[in-house]
C-alpha cells in the first residue's frame, strides 16, 4: 500500500500515512495535536521489493551507461525435430 505525506496546519511538522490508492483521503487528523492536516502534493510513495528495486535501478543504469557489444551475438543451434510430421509444415 501506498505511503501519503500530510502536514500539519499546527505547525507539528509532517507525518506519513498508509492508505488505499483509491481511500486516500486529503485531510486528515495528526497523531500529535488532532488537528486536521493536508495532504502534501506529490505522488504516493509505494514501498518495493528488493527485486523490483534492482530492476529499476538497473534500467537507469543501463540509460547512462550503455552495455558495449563487441561482436553480434554467436548463432544459436536450435535443435532439429526428428517428428517427421514437422517436415509437411511450411517453411518460411
Amino acid at each position: 500500500m501506498p505511503s501519503y505525506q500530510f502536514t500539519c496546519r499546527r505547525d507539528c511538522g509532517s507525518f506519513e500515512r498508509t492508505f488505499r490508492m483509491a481511500e486516500a483521503p486529503a485531510v486528515t487528523t495528526c497523531p500529535q495535536c488532532g488537528a486536521a492536516s493536508r495532504r502534501c502534493f506529490g505522488g504516493a510513495l509505494v514501498h518495493r521489493s528488493a527485486t523490483v528495486t534492482r530492476l529499476l535501478d538497473a534500467t537507469k543504469r543501463t540509460a547512462d551507461e550503455p552495455r558495449v557489444v563487441g561482436a553480434p551475438p554467436a548463432r544459436s543451434t536450435s535443435s532439429i525435430s526428428r517428428n517427421p510430421l514437422h517436415r509437411k509444415l511450411p517453411r518460411y
